[in-house]
């Protein structure tokens, strides 16, 4: 089984949202930065509950778009933390939508995030302390 052929999502539940017509790009696709804006705020989230304080995006190690995403699509975001250093963590976040008309949950998208953690003074600190 490839990658992109799971049958559930890996990881915790961060976002759900709807795709709505504002979203889409100029084929009538939802836009590929809306569904990315979507996943960095998925693991920021995660982040934050891992670290328990302020978390910033420092790169987006890998992304993936695997099948398009339609106006009327449930869109679920899944956060499964991979690695965790001193001050950083690293993030993968996968995309799985459900239809309107197909009723059938499909990955879309995933990718690899990392951030680290800030203090209130934007410095970063250890995510365990």
């Amino acid at each position: 089984m490839s990658q992109h052929e799971d049958i559930h999502p890996k990881g915790q539940l961060v976002i759900q949202t709807v795709a709505m017509p504002a979203d889409t790009n100029a084929h009538g696709d939802i836009f590929g930065g809306w569904l990315v804006s979507h996943m960095d705020m998925g693991a920021g989230i995660a982040a934050r509950h891992r670290a328990r304080s302020r978390c910033v995006t420092v790169a987006i190690d890998s992304m993936t778009f695997i099948k398009r995403v339609l106006v009327g699509d449930t869109v679920c975001c899944y956060a499964d933390i991979l690695k965790v250093g001193r001050t950083s963590m690293q993030i993968q976040i996968e995309v799985w939508t459900n239809g309107l008309v197909e009723d059938k949950h499909k990955k879309v998208a995933e990718g690899v995030f990392t951030f680290v953690a800030i203090d209130d003074h934007g410095k970063p600190h250890p995510v365990d302390r």
